[in-house]
């Protein structure tokens, strides 16, 4: 029985578009990571759903018949187990105001969407999902007795402080992380409010979860909120709930995230996306202690440690009036910086490793290893996209890789052009300091043979063209220095 075998069952997303282009754009999107059923309309989705455990349905909201928040509703009614997320565009939001409460809309996806952003809202909605379900087992603990209910929580709260620990975020001996992470532990033992900065894909997040657990508010709850991704109007309501009948469509109260972190904390990822007047209402909660429920007139004390962050400089936009000084100054009780990945590229390394584990795992081709070649060219390309880049990298040679081996070749063009021959160059210490002329011309000569190889994907017609060799000529050298269908490639 092979990996793919015994790898537990990808969850089921739904997507439902009546725009084919739209659907198919989704679908490459999510395959990678998740089963993928498609329907064009509220009836087919209707008849996919009685066939098959559906985890997220995500749906357009414009479609002909019946709009996304119409049809999710009826999701809500016969299918409650399964997460409702609708896509649209600003000009929908009053209609989907209208119907989040009575749709039980878990996320409103804006167009045009980001794949990353796009694939994390799913992700969240499959994890929503599992608590969901966790809950319920919760509650007939609670009535099997309370014993059982605090052994199982002291568990997952071990559970959980060993899996989002500072040593969990991944890195090399000497690292620049070291220092950020012992700021942050010392950071994370007092009640203090914490801005994370850096670039998009840095590992803000891992950093703040893991200020959480080594926290006295452990045992609370961790709430992450991305204040880029929906407009002002629901991101207040979102945060700080609303009561019933303070806007059309709001049936029901809803409790806010601030709220649900009471006891525990709450991250605002790209708080620097907040226009000037949510800032304000965002500043009086931090100074009173306290939110006001859209339509509320009375206001509700909430105990909750902030961890903001964002990819912008604050301090410029403050100085350009952009943000405000005064929230600035709440946020910034500590001040953490997480270096790129291009400052750092001794983390490259294990980063990589512990990412081909778990692509691996995920694509059922676990127990893969990197090509001797890889990782000297992963750690000279600068990663302008940070872990997230490299991550994609690596599940795509993983997907192309045909052996246990994943080979240099796998890798996009972006990431091998130029980039080996650094990595070739920079190993040119290592040539022998002795022997004779033609012993050390030989050495040069199979780095080289070795660096355009690389580079070119082990295409041998573009790299007898480059060297001035002749196709035989080429290969006679490849076999006299072992390199010989090492690509794989003719």
């Amino acid at each position: 029985m092979n990996a793919r075998d015994t790898a537990p069952a990808p969850p089921t997303v739904l997507l439902v578009d009546d725009e084919p282009r739209s659907l198919e754009a989704m679908r490459r999107t999510l395959d990678e990571d998740f089963a993928i059923l498609a329907a064009d309309g509220a009836d087919a989705a209707r008849e996919l759903l009685a066939r098959h455990e559906v985890a997220v349905v995500l749906c357009d909201q414009r479609m002909p018949g019946t709009s996304g928040v119409q049809f999710l509703q009826e999701v809500r009614q016969r299918w409650p187990d399964t997460v409702r997320i609708v896509v649209s565009g600003y000009t929908d939001s009053e209609d989907i105001i209208a119907g989040i409460n009575q749709a039980g809309i878990h996320q409103y996806l804006l167009k045009p969407w980001m794949p990353d952003h796009l694939r994390e809202t799913v992700r969240a909605a499959v994890e929503a999902r599992t608590l969901h379900r966790d809950l319920a087992r919760v509650e007939l603990d609670l009535r099997a007795g309370g014993a059982v209910l605090r052994e199982r929580r002291v568990q997952r709260l071990a559970q959980a402080k060993s899996a989002f620990g500072f040593d969990r975020i991944e890195r090399a001996d000497g690292s620049p992380l070291d220092a950020v992470c012992e700021v942050a532990a010392r950071v994370a033992r007092h009640d203090l409010s914490v801005l994370v900065l850096g670039e998009s894909g840095t590992g803000k997040e891992l950093l703040a979860r893991a200020i959480h657990y080594a926290s006295p508010r452990a045992g609370g709850a961790f709430v992450v909120e991305n204040c880029a991704a929906i407009p002002d109007t629901l991101l207040e309501s979102e945060l700080f709930g609303h009561k019933r009948g303070a806007f059309t469509g709001a049936v029901d109260d809803h409790v806010g995230l601030f709220q649900r972190a009471h006891g525990g904390t709450i991250f605002l990822d790209e708080i620097g996306e907040t226009s000037a007047a949510f800032q304000v209402k965002l500043l009086r909660v931090l100074q009173e202690g306290e939110v006001r429920p859209v339509g509320s007139t009375r206001a509700l004390p909430v105990d909750v440690r902030v961890v903001a962050a964002t990819h912008r400089p604050l301090e410029e936009d403050m100085r350009a009036g952009r943000f405000r000084a005064d929230l600035y100054y709440r946020l910034a009780g500590v001040t953490l910086a997480m270096p790129p990945l291009r400052e750092r590229a001794g983390d490259v390394a294990p980063i990589a490793r512990r990412l081909l584990a778990e692509v691996g795992a995920e694509l059922g081709r676990a127990g893969q290893d990197f090509d001797d070649d890889v990782l000297p060219c992963l750690m000279a390309y600068p990663w302008p996209g940070n872990v997230r880049e490299l991550r994609n990298e690596i599940a795509r040679a993983v997907a192309l890789a045909d052996g246990e081996r994943v080979p240099a070749r796998a890798f996009s063009a972006r990431v091998l052009r130029g980039r080996c021959g650094e990595a070739v160059a920079a190993q040119a210490t290592s040539l022998p300091a002795a022997g004779t002329l033609a012993e050390r011309l030989d050495a040069v000569e199979a780095m080289l043979l070795r660096e355009t190889m690389l580079r070119l994907r082990w295409n041998k017609t573009h790299a007898a063209r480059e060297l001035g060799l002749s196709r035989v000529g080429l290969r006679a050298k490849l076999q006299r220095f072992g390199l010989e269908g090492k690509g794989g490639r003719g």
